[in-house]
């Protein structure tokens, strides 16, 4: 890795021109030099490989070995389970703390993440809240975290909130509502002190969940609590667990039980244990198993070191190419969520992943996610409507290895960016994560890092200001940066320091205007840009220059949950250049040109493959109450031949030509009577169908036969329906349906029982005979043998002080 970054190095100094001629020389001889060495270490490699290789088949692992980490297992444990179920709903009617206390790896997450979710919690509390504590943390960071999980809305106003106003709103927000609120991974009580005053306590069964490996903590809170001790599993358990992880639902193969048995025991119980060794035998070549399994039995140490010798088996064991993917989700936080898609542009615009002929740089990427999720390295926490992860994690100590792994290889330096006038990292770090602060006030920094190809800001805080003028901020100076990602911190400007990054591959920054300077295109190598604002509605115009910067690949608007969008310059569009690559936008139009300004600019997109498009008019919600379906433009989007995921929001009355190979589509404030849905139910290819408020309007839903043969997921959001029919042909391959606020809605299609493809069913805030209809489904369903579908009903109803 060495000689790899002196290369790097040495050939990027010279793109930049800072090379002399008369450099050229010893700069010809350096190469050489790295070169031999390269070789060298080349054969040793090949050496070694010849050495160990092996040529028998491999173990036959079942595709279906990732699925259950989505919905984790627990083996063993029903009773615990059910005793901590039992304690919120059926328990003291005053505020109670419910603890799980155990050793790193025991499951205490997975267990609280059961109960969560469980049906008969769902239904008791009125609110319900998950908050990750961890070892850093600030109050408002926890305080943000419970607030949104109640209210979404709590995000936009972050900027214009301090911590007073979260605490004083968090507390409005429960107060004479019976809520459950998961605090995970609590290390001390001073997180418990940040938000107990938010907390109120009106004898109507609130409870307060709590994760931590401090048998004392639980105590410290509330002397008279009775903690759960989680357990070790037993060798039996153990072994269960293991086999679920290698061979799902198939049995051992007699000649692998004694060897899998043997490796069970000396897992001492640990559930952690278990699943890493599980991610190592399952890619293990049968002939060499035995041998595998008693190297492991040796190296499985639990107690003192918390796995760490397993883990560091398990990296050795990994191939090349995955241990820098591995390493890189040290550079996030602790227990941190991570958009799937994200860390898969970033791992490709560091050059982890290797191009293999036939295949797109993100797919290998998703392989080598997939790979890491198989051998239980990663946790998928969310997945896609259409399958695939949309947010992973590390285990925390899977993330205490990565740190230390990544620091011992100078792969990646962390500090917290209160710490930077100090870093103690190594003097010239190649990658720098700095983690988030808990003062106010600008970020400053005299360090120069000359040779910093990466820098990240992670989770740092909404709104906090990133001051870059005069001497704050050297690590700009690195012009051989290849990602910057300034994260939610907040720039005054945009920094025309960024604008000298010629190797600048990623680039994510949040700034107050909406014009991107035109020297933009001197980034010449920029393949994903991803600009934020702190307004609720952000449009940024692009400059004619954008045209000109043919490697983009994604130029979108963060963050998700806010409305915003890109505008491109109409000057002269039709001569201009064709982005080719680009594949992802997140796009502002004003559709009052009858649609010729957004088919001029989609016509110079010929690979777009997922594009979201917003109304760029400033009175486009107003219009949309006012005028809602007195347009009769038409938007031709059929020629889009990649399209595949579209998002159209505030295009009231106007209708669509979609085009045929669209796979998922989302549609809101479109204002379109339910006649004109034939148009998206006709589409032969299309799987996911999100309808948001005011997508379509009217009181009756009738589906017409032929229509939506392919759909797997539907969601209705908000819409004011009352009658809505259908038949089995509609839904013949539907896996999930989705009902949320849809208050009007007075039944729901009763063929749906007979729908024998559905897997889950989410049913919120929806009207009392529908819910009653949704039940009769669920019965229909369980007499037909369909016992693992999934119901989940959250019933609108009076909030109420009083127990039950």
């Amino acid at each position: 890795m060495k000689v790899a970054y002196s290369v790097e190095l040495e050939i990027d100094s010279a793109l930049l021109g800072d090379k002399h001629e008369h450099c050229l020389d010893a700069f010809a001889r350096d190469i050489k030099l790295m070169k031999i060495e390269a070789e060298e270490i080349y054969d040793s490699i090949r050496y070694d490989a010849e050495t160990l290789r092996v040529t028998k088949t491999t173990i036959h692992m079942p595709s279906q070995i990732v699925a259950p980490i989505f919905n984790e297992a627990l083996v063993g444990l029903n009773d615990e389970v059910e005793s901590i179920i039992d304690r919120p709903v059926r328990g003291s009617s005053q505020l109670d703390i419910v603890a799980i206390v155990g050793m790193p790896g025991l499951g205490k997450t997975t267990l609280a993440s059961k109960v969560y979710g469980d049906p008969s919690i769902n239904f008791h509390f009125h609110i319900r809240a998950w908050c990750t504590v961890s070892q850093v943390y600030s109050k408002h960071n926890l305080l943000l975290q419970i607030l949104c999980a109640i209210d979404s809305g709590s995000c936009d106003q972050c900027h214009t909130m301090n911590e007073d106003d979260f605490a004083a709103k968090l507390y409005q927000q429960l107060k004479g509502k019976r809520y459950v609120i998961v605090l995970d991974d609590v290390w001390d009580i001073d997180g418990w002190n940040l938000l107990k005053h938010s907390l109120p306590d009106d004898c109507n069964g609130s409870r307060v969940l709590l994760t931590s490996r401090f048998h004392n903590l639980s105590l410290e809170i509330r002397p008279d609590s009775k903690p759960l001790h989680l357990r070790p599993l037993t060798d039996k358990e153990s072994l269960e667990l293991l086999q679920k992880k290698l061979f799902a639902k198939e049995d051992c193969p007699a000649t692998l039980s004694e060897v899998v048995l043997h490796v069970a025991k000396c897992c001492k119980g640990l559930p952690l244990a278990v699943v890493l060794v599980a991610g190592i035998l399952a890619t293990t070549q049968q002939d060499c198993l035995e041998d595998v399994a008693r190297r492991l039995s040796s190296t499985i140490f639990v107690e003192n070191e918390h796995c760490m010798k397993t883990l560091e088996y398990s990296y050795n064991y990994l191939p090349d190419y995955l241990k820098p993917c591995l390493l890189y989700l040290g550079a996030f936080q602790e227990d941190q969520n991570i958009p799937v898609r994200k860390l898969l542009q970033l791992w490709i615009s560091e050059g982890f992943v290797r191009r293999i002929e036939g295949k797109s740089l993100e797919d290998v990427a998703d392989n080598y996610l997939m790979d890491l999720i198989g051998r239980s390295l990663v946790m998928p926490t969310q997945r896609r409507s259409l399958g695939g992860i949309k947010v992973c994690r590390i285990h925390d100590l899977v993330h205490e290895f990565c740190v230390e792994k990544a620091k011992e290889e100078n792969f990646l330096g962390i500090v917290n960016v209160d710490d930077l006038h100090t870093f103690p990292g190594p003097s010239n770090p190649h990658r720098l994560s700095i983690y988030p602060s808990t003062s106010k006030g600008p970020i400053k920094s005299r360090l120069i890092f000359p040779n910093l190809r990466s820098l990240l800001f992670v989770d740092c805080k909404y709104g906090q200001q990133l001051d870059l003028d005069g001497s704050s901020l050297k690590f700009l100076l690195s012009k051989l940066l290849r990602v910057l990602d300034l994260g939610e911190m907040h720039c005054l400007y945009f920094p025309r320091e960024v604008l000298f990054l010629v190797h600048l591959r990623y680039l994510r920054i949040n700034w107050n205007f909406g014009q991107i300077p035109s020297a933009i295109a001197n980034l010449s190598r920029l393949e994903t840009l991803a600009v934020g604002g702190p307004l609720v509605r952000n449009i940024f115009l692009l400059p004619n220059a954008i045209w000109n910067m043919k490697t983009l690949k994604h130029l979108v608007v963060f963050p998700h949950y806010r409305v915003g969008g890109l505008e491109f310059p109409m000057d002269n569009v039709e001569c201009s250049p064709d982005l080719e690559h680009l594949e992802t936008l997140t796009l502002a139009i004003d559709p009052s040109s009858q649609g010729q300004s957004l088919q001029k600019i989609l016509s110079k997109l010929p690979s777009i493959c997922r594009l979201t498009c917003v109304n760029g008019n400033d009175n486009w919600h107003s219009e949309c109450n006012a005028s809602a379906g007195n347009h009769d433009g038409i938007l031709v989007l059929d020629y889009l031949s990649h399209l595949e995921s579209l998002k159209m929001g505030g295009f009231a009355g106007y209708e669509f030509v979609f085009p045929l190979n669209l796979r998922k589509l989302t549609i809101s404030y479109n204002h379109q009577p339910w006649s004109k849905i034939s148009a998206i139910g006709k589409l032969p290819n299309l799987e996911m169908l999100k309808l948001g408020p005011y997508s379509f309007v009217g009181e009756e839903w009738e589906m017409e036969e032929g229509e939506f043969q392919n759909l797997r997921c539907l969601q209705l959001l908000g819409l004011d329906i009352r009658w809505w029919t259908a038949s089995c042909d509609n839904f013949c391959c539907l896996e999930k349906l989705v009902l949320l606020n849809c208050f009007r809605l007075e039944e729901v299609p009763s063929c749906l029982g007979e729908t024998l493809t559905l897997d889950i069913i989410e049913m919120t805030s929806c009207h009392e005979s529908a819910v009653n209809s949704m039940k009769k489904i669920q019965q229909e369903q369980m007499d037909m043998g369909n016992k693992d579908l999934k119901i989940v009903i959250v019933e609108r109803r009076k909030w109420s002080t009083s127990s039950s």
